[in-house]
């Protein structure tokens, strides 16, 4: 059983959202029944779709479905309706067509599709899931891109353990489907894992591409595998294929990753393409990250003269857009509770919230002020950070579900480091895994380490 959570920063307060819940239905005699015409397709050789109407009788749900009308000579046998399962995705109505295909309505090739686009977008694992399984039940199982949607779906959602199973049980893979295992392993903290599945593709045969190698040297970057990482940069020679800008910013990135910023900065140096301010604004935030202050000032000066927009934007610490609203949600199954940090908790979220605290500072967390840009007094500021909304997010979770439940978080803004130092030695406390997903990456807390590596 897992928890998922989403996060938002304009107060504290719990608002259930009761609009994102299915409604399981179930028919009986005394319920009236209407024939819906529901297409019904099965995919050619060419590629191409082909549909037909198929007539299934199911219980009228009138509130659910208000342009259902009963014919008024028969009041129980209503007018066929053909039921749009595209349109209705489009219109980001996910729990509404899983409800009428639960019902019976059959979904063709491009309902899947946008099933899972759908799922993908919104990250909601419970009801990928049901996707997965209305899919299984289909004649489109075996299909490659389908396949290659759901493995994406589940890293988007932070499943990597059932992107991998997908994988596993496909008879036939495409490059993409190794791109997308490879590159999702990586999303996830796993970046070792992307690197064995990297020499599985080469031991199946599958010759690869730049995009193969742009997704190996961020997985050797992940895992600071320096010397692994210039071995496969020094390879995509044997297979013809030129480095490009974004190679070299992945070597610069496994470079500074492990803390080498001295040949991180020769690297820059000695690139033969122009890379433009990228390069430099790179090397100019892991001078940042690792204390570097003589490197960090010496680049400052070379942006300043490049590009002075992009040494204005790195100063730190960056306040968050204005009109943007930092949301944390959870979800439990079918049921999305929303937090936002201007609005009043329960007492017992707060209560749990501020127990933590005080465990927290006996291993050792010392709250980092800095990540506050208000003009107010440290007791204040620590205040404030204790209360920033994935925390409370957080402490709800864990008085609203059972022991060692994973708790899963979606945040639409960056984590701060302050809250990264501070749910690391959470996870070790409650014994919990706290998957947290910001606006960049995903961050699998455990045990008091994070899979980012403390590098997001």
């Amino acid at each position: 059983m897992e928890l998922k959570l989403h996060v938002s920063m304009v107060s504290v307060g719990f608002i259930p959202r009761a609009g994102n819940s299915i409604v399981l239905t179930h028919s009986s005699s005394s319920v009236p029944f209407c024939t819906y015409a529901v297409p019904d397709a099965s995919r050619h050789r060419n590629g191409t779709n082909t549909s037909r109407s198929t007539h299934k009788t199911l219980p009228l749900r009138k509130e659910n479905h208000p342009k259902l009308k009963l014919d008024p000579q028969n009041q129980t046998a209503p007018l066929p309706l053909n039921v749009d399962l595209v349109a209705l995705c489009e219109e980001g109505k996910l729990e509404q067509v899983l409800e009428l295909m639960g019902q019976g309505a059959l979904a063709d090739y491009r309902v899947y599709l946008a099933l899972l686009n759908l799922c993908g977008h919104t990250r909601s694992l419970e009801l990928g899931k049901k996707v997965h399984e209305f899919l299984r039940r289909s004649t489109f199982r075996g299909d490659i891109e389908l396949c290659n949607r759901l493995i994406g779906m589940y890293c988007r959602c932070g499943s990597v353990k059932d992107a991998r199973l997908v994988f596993d049980q496909m008879s036939e893979r495409s490059i993409a489907s190794w791109h997308l295992m490879i590159g999702g392993y990586t999303a996830n903290g796993f970046g070792a894992d992307g690197l064995l599945v990297f020499k599985q593709m080469k031991q199946a045969g599958v010759p690869p591409d730049g995009e193969t190698f742009k997704l190996v040297l961020a997985a050797c970057a992940r895992e600071e595998a320096v010397e692994e990482g210039f071995l496969h940069f020094e390879s995509m020679k044997e297979y013809g294929i030129v480095a490009s800008m974004e190679h070299y910013l992945e070597v610069i990135n496994i470079l500074g990753n492990a803390g080498q910023l001295n040949e991180a900065e020769e690297f820059v140096e000695n690139i033969p393409i122009d890379l433009g301010v990228e390069a430099w604004v790179s090397l100019r935030n892991f001078a940042k990250i690792h204390g570097d202050l003589d490197l960090e000032d010496r680049v400052k000066e070379l942006l300043t003269c490049l590009d002075p927009s992009k040494a204005i934007a790195g100063q730190f610490p960056t306040p968050p857009r204005k009109k943007q609203s930092d949301i944390n949600m959870l979800e439990e199954k079918n049921r999305v509770t929303e937090y936002r940090y201007s609005i009043p908790y329960k007492e017992e979220a707060r209560g749990k919230l501020g127990g933590l605290s005080g465990h927290m500072r006996e291993a050792g967390y010392v709250p980092d002020t800095r990540y506050v840009l208000h003009d107010i007094d440290e007791e204040e500021k620590e205040k404030a950070l204790q209360y920033h909304s994935e925390r409370l997010a957080i402490a709800y979770g864990l008085i609203s579900t059972p022991p060692r439940t994973t708790l899963r978080i979606i945040k639409n803004l960056r984590i701060c480091g302050d809250c990264h130092n501070a749910i690391k030695i959470m996870s070790k406390i409650v014994g919990r895994e706290l998957i947290v997903r910001d606006n960049k990456r995903f961050h699998h807390f455990k045990e008091g380490k994070c899979s980012c590596g403390d590098y997001w």
